[in-house]
């Protein structure tokens, strides 16, 4: 996989793409972790990439022509087999990125989506750092808009690593084990069940005797129960897309019972 980040900052995230995971990727060849200043393709003496907006308002509006011309750049870099990062991969076929914009008026990034773009061979993330993108960046280069929430950030940067993260620990060889993402939380539907580690007893505090016993099929058991009671708890809404099976449906039911009998013993 390769990922290009467009960004005026370019710091701010080549130390996260050479530390943990992504560093242990980025030195595997998993992904190749690339930043683009597109300050450099501004075209002007004084290298501005922003303006007024037209119609007047507060703030300053990020220009097109550097965005366009930075992606096309990548474009033509990846389409004939050169990267800008640590692995030396021959592209004998040009690969369709998809050109994402950080953007708060995106689709709310979740675990789902994190699993579609693990599939794809290349991403370009643009992050702007001003009041806006000029519309035409919007309507007629990016394949895709992320938010990661409802609240807004000084700039793109964060919330793109916070993809990338999410995205490059799915790549196989990403993490040790490989069974690490797959009971994840968000990734089965549900919240995650908790994990123990030694001391099985810590200040009085013991290791549930479920997780001692040695038996893993009723661990599994155990530790799916905890994440139904878990999600029913502190995030039920999941609770209404999760793929549930028959069992699942009567652990819930018991579990909402006992829920509603301790409420009313309060």
């Amino acid at each position: 996989m390769r990922i290009d980040v467009l960004t005026l900052f370019p710091d701010m995230c080549e130390g996260v793409f050479g530390t943990s995971i992504l560093g242990k990727a980025r030195e595997k060849g998993i992904a190749s972790l690339n930043t683009v200043n597109f300050r450099d393709f501004s075209g002007n003496k004084h290298n501005s990439v922003d303006d007024t907006p037209y119609g007047g308002g507060g703030g300053m509006v990020l220009k097109p022509d550097p965005i366009f011309a930075a992606v096309e750049h990548v474009l033509a870099q990846s389409n004939a087999g050169g990267e800008q990062g640590d692995t030396d991969t021959e592209n004998t076929e040009a690969v369709k990125p998809r050109i994402i914009l950080m953007c708060p008026q995106g689709r709310t990034y979740n675990q789902q989506i994190a699993e579609e773009l693990a599939q794809e061979q290349h991403l370009i993330f643009i992050c702007g750092h001003y009041e806006g993108y000029d519309e035409r960046i919007r309507e007629h280069l990016v394949t895709d808009e992320l938010s990661i929430g409802d609240y807004v950030l000084t700039g793109g940067e964060l919330p793109a690593l916070t993809v990338i993260d999410s995205v490059v620990r799915l790549q196989p060889g990403a993490l040790g084990n490989e069974t690490s993402a797959i009971s994840d939380s968000f990734s089965t539907g549900l919240l995650e069940y908790p994990h123990y580690t030694r001391p099985a007893e810590f200040r009085g505090w013991k290791v549930p005797d479920m997780l001692l016993s040695g038996h893993h099929a009723n661990i599994e058991v155990w530790r799916r129960e905890q994440a139904l009671q878990r999600t029913l708890e502190r995030r039920p809404d999941l609770l209404e897309t999760a793929e549930l099976t028959v069992k699942d449906k009567q652990t819930l039911k018991r579990l909402q019972e006992q829920a509603s009998l301790k409420k009313n013993e309060l």
